[in-house]
């Protein structure tokens, strides 16, 4: 196998020319790139390697932009709710926001789009009591209720990009401000379309153009005040696509119009981690056929010039969707994701492209995601390293990756000896598994996994964002787990159980809090849904609750499938009822040593039918229920450890009547295998820091072996 060179992007930095050539060899590198604020010298173009380069489509045009600031980006904003002490109020639209981010667009177009709200009433205040003072910048209220609550949705546009915004202050640059411009407008797009002709013909020795996602950011909204600067982020939302034009555009397009309102929504927004309603499904479906119209012409031009065109999924993907079934329509050669964690290096594999890349972490900044010092005094970039790889690994044994590669600032990592010496190590093991998988795919067990909720596939492999933003949420910490787990992993809608996906699935795991995306909220009103899937689990199929699966107010039942599961919640209504005693008691091994489950409040056992199989404070933790042929078991919660993850592995197995330590199960939780029949190779991972002893069991033999801290074993057996 060859494991000192190729599938590996470094970043390249203008000025450190002899560094940069030498952590190319180092790493074993065949592409060198740009990052955002670093340039590549002719030094390095000409060094034989393969050229990316990185453009944002959106950003670094200021000329035009302040020629053109009505044609800057957009977004509905939502004052904090003030309580009036008479019949009139006046609201200050910028109070609470970051004015370097934000500026109010009070032009007449925009203007029939604000809205003002009695939130104590719920309803609409009447444009006829409110006036706006351009010069003060607020909307002054008469003949209101005193006592009650306001707000006033306006729309704004985005005057600092917020990626750039983001690096600017964690680096301290001391440079212009970039802006983003709104292709929407086909003065944008002219614009747009030359100047990325000028580009092309201007980057002779550019083989990949890296664009930073398309058009429109994930909504991140910063607030005025330093104790609360991040008022808003949702990496899948679509805040930020809003114009004039494209929502009258939309009002003739799908015959109905949207309000601010259908944007802040009370001042919530419309979190992906909320199912979506109606106009949010049609505003991305509107949004999408324009991203994807327009980005393919950009694209194009770029084969054009005999360059290859990959996109970066994060930052400002809103549009792209890469599992909503059109992506391919743009034609990239290649995805590239940002991975902190191993279900998005799954999210990466899975798309329709024939290059997968992760950019690996941690990047090349001063400080880290959470402010930590990376490679600053006190840091310690390799540990940082280790533990994402770590996680990012045990998926790439499941899934196929083509390439790695890193971003930032490379003159960073001169005073970190040992972090080099590790991304070199790291690039090797990469390669290596590279390999593995070219000669097929690994072995998994029979259980067919799927995970339920209300995007379904659209979501696959996340919820919204990277795993530090979306900690919160069960189904995240499910979803880390399942990455590296020897299953197949398929994510399923409450539409695609009525149209016949359970056939081809084992096991359906549902998971979340009441009313959230990820339990599937008002979708578990529909009782052909409850029906099909009663059916199918009498038939044989397993169906995993954890949190509060298939929660819905209005029934007998608070979860629709307590009949299945033999658990239930009380949200109060049963107070006076009595509840069913039980002894916990569990099958031998079904719970490794450390793992833990949390019980939550009201749980009980609505027929006295179902096993307890763990306990807390006298609560059912984790429960089954045998029903027909098939089982139902409810967990209360889960959080991502190695124990815990080993005691889903255990979970998946004993409720299809599998056994616990099946050959492809290394027995000790600590490590990891993948098996590849096609080239006979067994790959062992140590998924912890300490040296770890294991076995592992294929086709009939027995393969034993010790491996340091995060170490990795690997042979033909």
């Amino acid at each position: 196998m060859s494991t000192t060179k190729g599938g590996f992007t470094l970043p390249g930095e203008s000025g450190y020319e002899k560094l940069t050539l030498e952590m190319a060899e180092k790493w074993g590198a065949d592409v060198i790139r740009d990052s955002d604020g670093t340039e590549l010298s002719d030094e390095i173009l000409d060094a034989g390697y393969g050229i990316y380069s990185t453009i944002c489509i959106i950003r670094d045009h200021n000329d035009w932009a302040k020629k053109n600031m009505d044609k800057l980006q957009q977004t509905f904003l939502i004052t904090h709710p003030v309580t009036a002490v008479s019949d009139t109020l006046a609201i200050s639209l910028m109070e609470d926001f970051f004015d370097e981010q934000f500026t109010v667009n009070d032009t007449p177009d925009a203007l029939k789009y604000w809205q003002v709200y009695d939130r104590t009433t719920g309803q609409e205040v009447q444009r006829t009591q409110w006036e706006y003072s351009a010069n003060e910048q607020q909307v002054r209220l008469k003949r209101i209720t005193p006592w009650h609550k306001y707000t006033v949705s306006f729309m704004a546009y985005r005057i600092w990009e917020e990626i750039s915004m983001y690096n600017h202050t964690t680096n301290h640059w001391d440079k212009e401000h970039l802006m983003q411009i709104d292709p929407r407008y086909e003065e944008a797009q002219d614009y747009l379309l030359g100047w990325m002709k000028n580009w092309c013909e201007a980057h002779q020795s550019t083989t990949v153009v890296r664009f930073t996602s398309m058009f429109y950011n994930f909504v991140w909204i910063w607030g005025s005040d330093v104790r609360n600067r991040h008022l808003f982020t949702d990496w899948a939302s679509y805040d930020f696509t809003v114009s004039p034009k494209a929502l009258d555009l939309f009002t003739e397009t799908y015959g109905y119009a949207l309000t601010a309102e259908d944007f802040v929504n009370q001042g919530k927004y419309h979190v992906t981690h909320m199912p979506a309603d109606k106009a949010k499904k049609d505003w991305m479906e509107f949004i999408n056929d324009f991203v994807i119209d327009f980005g393919k012409k950009l694209v194009s031009m770029v084969h054009d010039y005999g360059k290859k065109a990959y996109v970066f999924y994060d930052d400002s993907w809103v549009g792209i969707e890469p599992y909503n079934g059109r992506f391919e329509e743009f034609g990239f050669d290649g995805m590239i994701k940002c991975v902190f964690s191993g279900y998005e290096a799954r999210l990466c594999s899975g798309v329709p492209v024939e290059t997968h890349e992760l950019r690996l972490h941690p990047y090349l900044f001063p400080t880290g995601i959470d402010g930590s010092p990376t490679f600053l005094e006190g840091g310690n970039p390799k540990g940082e390293a280790q533990k994402y790889w770590q996680s990012v690994r045990r998926a790439i044994l499941r899934a196929p990756i083509e390439r790695i590669g890193l971003g930032g600032y490379l003159h960073l990592v001169e005073n970190s000896p040992e972090f080099v010496e590790y991304i070199a190590d790291t690039a090797n093991e990469f390669r290596m598994l590279k390999e593995l998988h070219s000669h097929g795919k690994p072995a998994v067990l029979k259980p067919r996994v799927a995970v339920l909720h209300y995007w379904g596939a659209l979501r696959s492999w996340t919820l919204s964002g990277h795993f530090h933003e979306t900690y919160m949420h069960d189904l995240i910490h499910i979803n880390e787990s399942l990455a590296g787990l020897p299953f197949d992993v398929s994510f399923l809608s409450f539409e695609d159980v009525k149209n016949g996906a359970l056939k081809d699935i084992d096991v359906v795991i549902n998971a979340g809090y009441a009313q959230s995306a990820w339990s599937g909220g008002d979708c578990w009103k529909d009782e052909q849904t409850v029906s099909l899937l009663t059916e199918w689990v009498y038939n044989g199929g397993t169906f995993i609750g954890v949190n509060e699966p298939s929660a819905v107010d209005g029934y007998d039942t608070f979860f629709r499938m307590s009949h299945i599961l033999g658990v239930d919640e009380d949200t109060g209504a049963r107070v006076c009822h009595g509840k069913w005693t039980f002894n916990a008691n569990a099958p031998k091994g079904l719970f490794p040593s450390g793992s833990y489950v949390h019980a939550r409040k009201g749980i009980y056992l609505t027929d006295g039918k179902a096993s307890v199989l763990r306990e807390e404070d006298g609560m059912p933790a984790v429960t089954s229920y045998e029903f027909g042929s098939g089982r139902g078991i409810y967990l209360a919660s889960y959080e991502l450890c190695p124990e815990n993850t080993r005691l889903l592995m255990n979970l998946l197995l004993y409720g299809t009547g599998e056994p616990l330590m099946p050959e492809l199960v290394t027995d000790n939780l600590h490590t990891e295998c993948a098996y590849y029949p096609e080239s006979s190779m067994l790959v062992v991972i140590n998924n912890s820091a300490q040296e770890q002893k294991t076995s592992v069991t294929v086709n009939g033999k027995t393969t034993e072996c010790r491996l340091e801290g995060y170490g990795i074993y690997c042979e033909q057996v």
